[in-house]
């Protein structure tokens, strides 16, 4: 019932949605790495980074747009943002997708790596997602991972408000969050969480009510969340949801414990992430999830059962994305995942595999594992300064009573220094079928080899 353990290749139709055009010296080109996908109606819109810059960010951010359900794309890059579009930045990176239903615009975050400080983007699309306007300053100074997210809940009192969060990575990685009412076109001031906490990676989800909950990666290794009930104009302080067991993965990887959050149509909220807690000695990792239905506190992980907990697969960088039409035991969840069929691998011998499940009951049971993409030799993937990468994370859109939709990077080997990664989603989606493999909470080890500390990730 399990995904075998050898690299078998994938079994998925993909299709391929962009591809990187620019020749700027800078950069690792025809590279795109890190995507984000957002649906809404027969619309998904992803972006990603193209052109990856080893220091840091991309030669600009791509897009890839459909607008009738995922059967064709149109792809483009963000005008306004690098010298590759007319813009002021050197390099450009950590895109993040929303829409605004109230506005009618879809919004794409971005941050600006090799600029007068390192400001957060926002670029709007009043089309659709097919063209986008100059980018606007959502905030100022030396900053990290963004991420937006809209309420599009037409009787919630904050209908309409945007919200991006970010760290200051000159503030020891404070968080932040700033708030839109007006289709991301002006934001509002930097507010701190009611503790003046730290972290990385936080994603923000919308309840139903107008709650934002933000969970996020600390700095001293748990997964935490925070709140506004206001609409923005305060933050409570965080709540604990999990402590976090994690193997870093082999053969000199970028990957860390980042959550992947989203929410149900009845405002409970799941957060993903790696974790080894469930394989004694910390071999490798398995993808935990935890819910909250009181926003203030969260259940305790349970693992997804993709395989056995005695395979010698390591799974990371999971993205979550849930049908929004559905709720509670009957919620359609899709999760889209990287992983090594060997754990124990070197740079010369891992091999970079991306695979599926699904889940029809809220994540009580799972569908067998489909593999979508690889496996692919490292190789194959732009090196950074903190070791070669496929993105710092992933996500995937469920459509409403349909399909699930990554998009990912898919590669084959450089032709000479050369690569050739791009952008793919599965042709006409993935099935959300679910299946009868169960959920589990029995925690069999707790050591961690987690690096210590966080470190700033353009």
């Amino acid at each position: 019932m399990f995904l075998a353990a050898g690299p078998a290749a994938a079994n998925v139709a993909v299709t391929q949605v962009s591809s990187d055009p620019f020749t700027d010296a800078q950069a690792q080109h025809r590279t795109e790495v890190e995507p984000d996908t957002f649906s809404f109606g027969t619309t998904i819109v992803s972006a990603f980074q193209v052109g990856r810059v080893s220091g840091g960010g991309a030669s600009n951010v791509g897009f890839a747009t459909s607008t009738n359900g995922g059967a064709t794309w149109t792809q483009g890059f963000l005008p306004g943002t690098t010298g590759n579009s007319g813009g002021p930045c050197g390099s450009l990176s950590d895109a993040s997708v929303a829409f605004d239903a109230k506005h009618n615009v879809w919004l794409i975050s971005t941050l600006g790596v090799t600029c007068p400080n390192t400001p957060v983007f926002t670029s709007r699309s009043t089309d659709g997602g097919l063209t986008w306007s100059n980018p606007v300053t959502t905030a100022t100074g030396s900053n990290d991972k963004n991420w937006i997210v809209c309420d599009n809940t037409t009787t919630s009192q904050f209908f309409g408000n945007c919200y991006t969060e970010y760290d200051v990575t000159s503030n020891g990685n404070a968080l932040r969050m700033t708030t839109s009412s007006n289709g991301g076109a002006t934001w509002g001031p930097a507010r701190a969480t009611g503790d003046n906490a730290s972290g990385l990676g936080g994603q923000p989800v919308v309840r139903p009510n107008g709650t934002v909950l933000v969970p996020y990666l600390s700095g001293n290794g748990q997964i935490r969340s925070f709140r506004s009930i206001d609409g923005g104009n305060s933050w409570r302080s965080t709540v604990l949801v999990s402590a976090v067991s994690h193997h870093d993965a082999a053969g000199g990887l970028r990957e860390e414990s980042l959550p992947s959050a989203e929410i149900d149509a009845a405002g409970t909220a799941y957060v993903v992430w790696a974790d080894c807690r469930f394989r004694s000695g910390c071999p490798s990792n398995d993808i935990v999830l935890s819910k909250s239905t009181s926003e203030t506190t969260w259940a305790a992980p349970v693992r997804v059962p993709i395989d056995a907990t005695t395979s010698t697969v390591d799974h990371f960088v999971p993205g979550i994305g849930i049908d929004p039409s559905t709720s509670g035991a009957t919620a359609r969840i899709g999760l889209t995942y990287y992983f090594y069929p060997t754990a124990n691998c070197t740079a010369a011998t891992c091999q970079l595999t991306v695979g599926f499940v699904s889940s029809t009951n809220g994540g009580t049971s799972w569908s067998a594992a489909t593999q979508v993409a690889g496996p692919m030799s490292l190789s194959w993937i732009p090196n950074t300064s903190q070791g070669r990468m496929f993105g710092d994370y992933i996500s995937t859109s469920v459509r409403s009573g349909g399909n699930a939709f990554p998009v990912i990077p898919i590669g084959t080997a450089p032709t000479g220094s050369t690569f050739n990664l791009g952008m793919n989603a599965p042709t006409g989606g993935l099935p959300v079928t679910g299946g009868a493999i169960r959920a589990s909470a029995d925690v069999l080890g707790t050591a961690s080899n987690q690096k210590a500390s966080l470190v700033t990730a353009f």
